[in-house]
């Protein structure tokens, strides 16, 4: 795959097998899938009505706001709503 701003680099995935790991060469760089602001990436393929979106760094990023991450691992859906749901409660009743 070789995508604008993106360069294609060989990796082994957990399972032993070759996949293509996406390198950012945006400026400034996107954050690292492994990072805690690795959803502010650059959006490189956009599928709405499909529900998912392929980040700069290879996150697939899902509209559950779960994500797949380029090693193959899973990051379950984590809306704010499920983080603290009193506070939305709250809000919603004044």
């Amino acid at each position: 795959m070789h995508t604008e701003g993106v360069d294609d680099l060989s990796a082994r995935d957990a399972a032993g097998r070759s996949v293509a790991v996406p390198t950012c060469t945006h400026s400034p760089l996107c954050p690292a899938a492994d990072g805690p602001d690795r959803e502010a990436a650059h959006v490189l393929v956009a599928h709405p009505e499909q529900g998912w979106s392929l980040l700069c760094n290879g996150i697939v990023l899902f509209d559950d706001t779960g994500e797949l991450l380029p090693d193959c691992s899973i990051i379950a859906p984590h809306r704010p709503t499920d983080v603290h749901p009193e506070m939305f409660t709250r809000l919603a009743r004044t």
